[in-house]
């Protein structure tokens, strides 16, 4: 079932505004979701806003608050979020470390007590939209273990990557597991399997079923003990630098995923003199003899593609959802 943009976004405003956003705001988050679904990050989008808006009615995201600047050193700030809308507080953040890198080429903004950033490649959109390129990470509720342990005490940090680029920005957005936890419900959800091992079942068996492993939570970590590693780090680094929540305080307040730390940072680069670097790093990349006649791909360049599709033929949505969203 495909929706037109426009409606799709007007459904998430009026919902919105209902639980008390201000008109601005609720059209900024608004687009936000609808962009995540456009761009093919259903997971992110429409899929993901029933809960939102569950968060927001349980009091866990306040539709009033806006950042507030604890410190500041040179080209890094701490913000506190006051658990406004974390998309909201993604994109401020963002906004003022590319102002800091404006003026120092390099700027950092750690945030505390902010909530869920959705896709975390908006942003990493956003500095590559300004020409800077972006970096960002986030912690999370604890939920997936270390290499070689069997209970869930890292988080699925998110890093975000962007390189601006002519006629298409490189984004690279991952989770630090195989699939994101969104994708792992997505492909539950039209029960199919994932293309290649995710995590492991009750036995500890590597594991194609995507509802087997949101069972058990011990979904696999992209390069299995390295990206347990990089888990950790990326925890440390949001924690230490924003003076905020670490996974194990999130995921021992006894609530759901809220109040966690974010880093925002913004690079000043020329486009226009990289630009043939970056097309010739990109061509080499292509020469390879691609699989099965698999095209290959920079991170984002399928994005662009779907981003048109559905501009056009309306965005692809899941009709449950698409209609307890109409009925809220």
């Amino acid at each position: 079932m495909r929706i037109p943009y426009e409606q799709l976004k007007a459904e998430f405003k009026r919902v919105l505004i209902s639980l008390n956003f201000a008109e601005t705001n609720a059209g900024d988050c608004a687009a936000i979701f609808a962009d995540n679904s456009r761009d093919g990050v259903y997971s992110h989008g429409l899929n993901r806003f029933p809960v939102f808006v569950q968060y927001v009615k349980e009091g866990l995201v306040n539709p009033d608050a806006i950042p507030t600047r604890l410190s500041s050193f040179g080209a890094i700030e701490q913000w506190d979020g006051n658990l406004g809308a974390g998309m909201l507080n993604a994109r401020f953040c963002m906004e003022n470390a590319i102002a800091l890198a404006k003026d120092n080429g390099i700027g950092c903004i750690a945030i505390k007590n902010t909530n869920h950033w959705m896709r975390g490649g908006t942003y990493g959109l956003q500095a590559a939209e300004a020409g800077y390129i972006g970096v960002c990470f986030t912690n999370t509720i604890a939920n997936l273990p270390p290499w070689g342990g069997t209970e869930p005490r890292l988080g699925n940090n998110p890093l975000i990557f962007a390189i601006p680029k002519a006629g298409g920005h490189i984004v690279l957005d991952m989770a630090i597991t195989q699939y994101s936890f969104g994708k792992l419900w997505q492909y539950n959800n039209e029960n199919k399997p994932l293309p290649v091992p995710g995590g492991y079942d009750s036995e500890g068996h590597l594991t194609t079923d995507a509802a087997t492993i949101m069972a058990t939570k011990r979904a696999l970590p992209i390069g299995f003990w390295k990206g347990s590693g990089l888990s950790l780090v990326l925890d440390l680094l949001a924690t230490l630098l924003s003076g905020g929540n670490s996974t194990a305080a999130i995921s021992q307040s006894g609530k759901k995923e809220s109040a966690v730390s974010q880093v925002f940072i913004a690079i000043k680069t020329d486009m226009e003199q990289n630009a043939g670097l970056i097309d010739q790093i990109i061509s080499y990349t292509k020469t390879s003899a691609a699989e099965n006649d698999r095209e290959i791909l920079y991170p984002g360049e399928n994005m662009l593609r779907t981003r048109e599709q559905n501009m056009q033929d309306g965005v692809l949505v899941d009709e449950k959802i698409w209609a307890e969203v109409l009925g809220m």
